[in-house]
């Protein structure tokens, strides 16, 4: 064993680490581009829609819990993998289901469709993991941006899949482009299987070191968070910590606020200003999904630079600002709604970076646990809102997907009041 070589690099870690995470993710935008087909060939409800479009987000939220616990205990390979894996499945039951049966669906196959829209978001549930991945292969002071290189380049996915899969209904249809996504799923999760590595402690543990020689050699070699507890253990630790639950909060309105939106912004674009589905997608992708995940970048290193609670109270006054500005334009002023959505996307960008950044700072022993419950419980808005905002449209008509933003007027102004006590409480002392 003293020959050991440990494999990988922090940039190979971080690089792959993303790449799981971005074929997995695609899974959030799964049904929103074919959301007003099924509509019209079902007679789905408005809450029946926003209930498909966030069925992906229900198994991406919740498994992200015990799967970056999981990481604690055995690396991060082997969790992503096997999320991936159930990702590929559902995948492709929902690829056959298309190829045998669309535009031909009958009203009991929505339930078949919703089971696979859960399994495929399987995938989705790879961010936490992601981060604990990436976590223990860098350094305290660069995780920031590391992380905020992770999650943005990450979260392209859905808008990547929002802009391309209606032009790719256009030239290959509707079922060859989902068999399609399908193969670019199965293919990514192969080459992840091959080129992932585990940060330094694992691989040594993995090859029948003792714990206290791996612990010294990983340090050696640069690694400085070490996991103190199996599966258990970890989220037990990260539980007790207020920070935790402080930080899932801030993340069910800023991850969950995104997965929500990437979802409905087009459905809100199609039914508020009679745009084509195309047309929606460009105004998602460019307005509010790309947006949001290139400038979680940026969200990273400015919580570096100035901590992450200041950081969240100004993003957190964005998006209140953004929700505000789409209410005010009642479905009456297109410019006025898409500058709305880009408050939205840049303040959500923003939060999604600097929440992250707090979790190996508040809780340093058990930062997959912590990862777990923020990125899993937090992520949950991503499938509570948007059946909420389809209950706006049902009360009120088109007029509703305006008003729907209310709710996130509701958990802007909660975010900031506990990121104002976050940095009373814990910010000032890391100044």
């Amino acid at each position: 064993m003293k020959d050991f070589k440990v494999e990988g690099s922090p940039t190979l870690g971080l690089a792959m680490a993303t790449f799981g995470f971005f074929i997995g993710f695609a899974a959030v935008s799964l049904y929103t581009p074919m959301a007003k087909s099924l509509e019209g060939i079902l007679g789905l409800s408005g809450a029946l829609v926003g209930l498909l479009i966030a069925a992906p987000n229900l198994t991406g939220s919740l498994l992200r819990i015990p799967f970056a616990a999981w990481v604690d205990q055995v690396g991060g390979k082997i969790p992503m993998l096997t999320l991936l894996t159930l990702a590929v499945f559902g995948m492709a039951g929902l690829s056959i289901l298309l190829h045998f049966y669309y535009p031909n669906l009958e009203p009991w196959m929505y339930w078949l469709i919703l089971f696979f829209g859960f399994l495929s978001g399987c995938g989705i549930a790879t961010f936490s993991v992601g981060i604990a991945q990436t976590s223990y292969w860098f350094p305290k002071n660069k995780q920031g941006f590391a992380l905020g290189v992770y999650a943005g380049v990450g979260n392209l996915a859905p808008g990547i899949f929002g802009l391309i899969l209606p032009y790719a209904f256009k030239y290959i249809g509707l079922t060859n482009s989902y068999i399609l996504w399908f193969g670019f799923l199965l293919l990514g999760t192969l080459i992840y299987a091959i080129l992932a590595k585990d940060a330094p402690y694992f691989q040594l543990i993995k090859a029948g070191f003792p714990r206290e020689e791996a612990v010294k050699k990983a340090k050696e070699l640069g690694q400085e968070l070490i996991p103190t507890g199996n599966l258990i253990q970890s989220l037990k630790i990260s539980a007790k910590q207020i920070q935790t639950w402080a930080l899932v909060a801030l993340y069910f309105t800023s991850f969950g606020g995104f997965l929500a939106l990437t979802g409905w912004f087009p459905i809100f674009w199609i039914e508020s200003y009679d745009v084509n589905i195309r047309e929606a997608g460009v105004l998602m992708a460019f307005g509010f999904s790309l947006l949001a995940s290139v400038i979680r970048i940026f969200g990273g290193w400015l919580a570096d630079k100035i901590g992450g609670e200041l950081t969240s109270i100004m993003a957190f006054s964005i998006v209140l600002l953004g929700a505000l500005t789409i209410i005010f334009a009642q479905n009456n002023s297109f410019w006025v709604s898409f500058g709305g959505e880009v408050l939205m996307g840049i303040g959500m960008g923003i939060a999604n970076g600097s929440v992250f950044k707090l979790v190996p700072k508040y809780v340093p022993n058990a930062t997959g646990g912590a990862a777990g419950w923020v990125g899993g419980l937090g992520a949950f808005g991503g499938f509570v809102v948007p059946p909420i905002l389809g209950k706006f449209k049902d009360i009120y008509g088109v007029l509703g997907y305006s008003k729907g933003f209310i709710v996130y007027v509701v958990l802007a102004v909660i975010s900031i009041a506990i990121s104002i006590f976050l940095w009373f409480r814990y910010g000032k002392k890391s100044i």
